[in-house]
Formats: structure tokens, C-alpha cells, sequence
């Protein structure tokens, strides 16, 4: 399945983007778009629940995108999107730990037979740089003190973090066995456009422009470092393009705030009152605290977050408030069972 056809010129360079119409994935698609004249995208997608064509609608027809559905762990179907492509990103991930639980299963499948699917095309055709995009999550849980670096043990707390960590041993491996031209980067939270809302900041935005309650797990002190997503596709895009093979680069957004916190700033923002907060049961195996160091990236590649977090933050809502119709789309089916099975109420219309 082909949205445009792609544009051939010799002297140009393709990178295909594994889950390119889920959130982070169709923003770096279009991050490459703008920065990199000299660069086709092809996004390689298989429509699962998060990824949308509407998120990369407005690539249609420009000679430098193509889109191709196709599902990671598909052996032939990555071998034909990879004729011609000089770099994979990978994106392409299951991804949210309260899924996870519920069912580890497909992030299993996902997250660890794709990758090892695709290092394996990826290393036949000769790639000459592969990216593995990753999840501070891998690192387990902080105390308050102190922050992830490169050299922190993994110690996945979830089933979402441990097949994270397995993909990341999988590169990790190919670097060694193989010679890879392989990185990995291992990101924050983040937030933006685009956002499935089942993940905190798009979840309680729209509820809270429905005035309908959000739930915040336990006491709502557990800690998260947040960067807006068009800073982490910057750093993608660095890593891609400067970064050493055989290194990992922690991206963070050097903003740390507890979901309560946060939650109270979303609150007021919206003008909507404390009594929406609605505290439910903490899930299992919740982890505490994540903080990340991210000197190395901002020392050898010469990034840096450039968004502050209050500024993103309203930027986001005036977003979910401007594209109504894309999340009420997301907001029905499918997405409503998982809700009332996650939270015990029903979301969406």
C-alpha cells in the first residue's frame, strides 16, 4: 500500500522509518521531511491501534515520502521496503505498559522478534546506519536522588520494559557478532501532537475538555522526566546522522514533575476543578521515579531540549483542542473497551 510514489534521484539518501504513523514515528517522518532536503522517508507501518494515516495525511503526495503497510515481523514484507535504504530508525514498538500487563504477548512479538527481523534484513542489505529507538524504562526505577546515564544496569520493571531491554541486547549483540552500524538511543516521556490518548497528557486533556474525571494511579507522586516530541526527533535525527556506532545515547528533556503535579497544571490551564481528580489503584510493579542524564548526546552531538515544558505543555492543548475530530476518532471503539477495562469507567462518546 503506496500513499505517493517515491522520487528516485540518484543523489538523494532513503531512511525507512519503522512506525511512522504512530506518534513519535509520524513526527520524526515529517521532522526528516523539513530538515533533510536531500532525504526520501519511506514509513513502514502496520496500522496497528496507534498508528494512524492521519497522523502523515498532509506527506501525501510529496515525491520524497512513501508509505508502505507492512508489520515488522513480516520477513518478506521488510526485506522488499528495504531495496535501496541507506538507514532504518525504529519506532515501531507495542508501548504502553498498562497493555502490557494486561497481555505481554504482543509486545514479545513485536518488540523482540521485529527487531531481531529487522536487524537481520537490515545487516543483509548493508545498511549503513540502524537505529533503535528505546525507553528509559529499560533502567528500571530511581530513588529520589541521582539519574540514568549510559552505564546504569537495565533492570526492566514491566513486561513494556523488558522486551525493550531484549531488542536493546539484541542490537547490542549484532554490534559485537556482526559489526553492526548499529545505536540505540533510550528516550523519556514524551509528549505532543499526535499522541495515542491512552498515555497520561493526551488521556487527561481529553477528558478534562470533556469534564470528565482523570485517574491518577496511587498517590500520584511517582516522578517522570518529560521532553516534547519535536526535541527528541531532533535528537533521533542527531544520533542518525553523527552518532558512533555501537553507542547509546539517553535523551531527556531535563524537567521532572510528579503526576500530581502535572495533573494540578493541567487543571488550571483548562480552568477545570480539583474535584475531576479521581485516584484509582496503582498498577502493578509501578515505578517510582525516572530522571535521565543526558550530557553525553548534549556533549558529543551538540543537542539540547529546546522547548521549555510549560510552553510545550500549553502548545499541547491548544493542539488537541484544534484537531477535535482526530481524537474523537481515537476516542471510539476499540479505544473505549480498553478504557473501561483499565480504569473500571468508559471513555469516549
Amino acid at each position: 500500500m503506496h500513499t505517493s510514489a517515491l522520487d528516485l534521484g540518484s543523489d538523494m539518501r532513503t531512511t525507512l522509518v519503522t512506525g511512522g504513523c504512530g506518534f513519535i514515528g509520524s513526527n520524526f517522518v515529517r521532522h526528516l521531511l523539513e530538515t533533510e532536503p536531500d532525504t526520501r522517508v519511506i514509513n513502514f507501518d502496520a496500522l496497528t491501534y496507534a498508528g494512524n494515516l492521519a497522523n502523515v495525511a498532509d506527506l501525501v503526495g510529496n515525491p520524497r515520502y512513501r508509505f508502505i503497510k507492512g508489520d515488522v515481523t513480516d520477513r518478506e514484507a521488510v526485506r522488499v521496503a528495504l531495496v535501496g535504504v541507506d538507514a532504518l530508525v525504529h519506532f515501531a514498538a507495542e508501548s504502553h505498559v498498562d497493555r502490557s500487563i494486561l497481555d505481554s504477548g504482543p509486545f514479545v512479538r513485536t518488540n523482540v522478534q521485529g527487531t531481531q527481523v529487522l536487524l537481520d534484513a537490515a545487516r543483509h542489505v548493508g545498511v549503513s546506519r540502524y537505529v533503535q529507538v528505546s525507553t528509559d524504562e529499560v533502567y528500571g526505577s530511581l530513588g529520589a536522588e541521582g539519574a540514568f546515564t549510559e552505564a546504569t544496569p537495565l533492570a526492566p520493571n514491566s513486561p513494556y520494559a523488558a522486551s525493550k531491554a531484549a531488542a536493546d541486547l539484541l542490537v547490542r549483540s549484532y554490534v559485537h557478532t556482526f559489526g553492526m552500524p548499529a545505536l540505540i538511543t533510550r528516550c523519556s516521556n514524551n509528549y505532543g501532537p499526535y499522541q495515542f490518548p491512552e498515555k497520561l497528557l493526551p488521556l487527561f486533556i481529553s477528558n478534562l475538555l470533556r469534564d470528565e474525571p482523570v485517574p491518577v494511579y496511587g498517590d500520584g507522586l511517582n516522578v517522570r522526566d518529560w521532553i516534547h516530541v519535536l526535541d527528541h526527533c531532533a535528537a533521533v535525527a542527531a544520533v542518525l546522522r553523527k552518532g558512533r556506532p555501537g553507542e547509546v545515547y539517553n535523551i531527556g528533556g531535563r524537567s521532572e514533575w510528579t503526576n500530581i503535579r502535572l495533573t494540578h497544571a493541567l487543571l488550571d490551564l483548562l480552568g477545570k476543578p480539583r474535584s475531576l481528580i479521581r485516584y484509582v489503584a496503582d498498577r502493578p510493579g509501578h515505578d517510582r521515579r525516572y530522571a535521565i542524564d543526558c550530557a553525553k548526546i548534549e556533549t558529543e552531538l551538540g543537542w539540547k531540549p529546546t522547548i521549555p515544558f510549560e510552553q510545550g505543555l500549553s502548545d499541547t492543548i491548544a493542539w488537541y483542542k484544534a484537531n477535535a475530530p482526530w481524537v474523537e476518532q481515537i476516542r471510539s471503539g476499540a479505544y473505549r473497551d480498553y478504557y473501561a477495562r483499565q480504569y473500571g469507567t468508559p471513555g469516549g462518546t
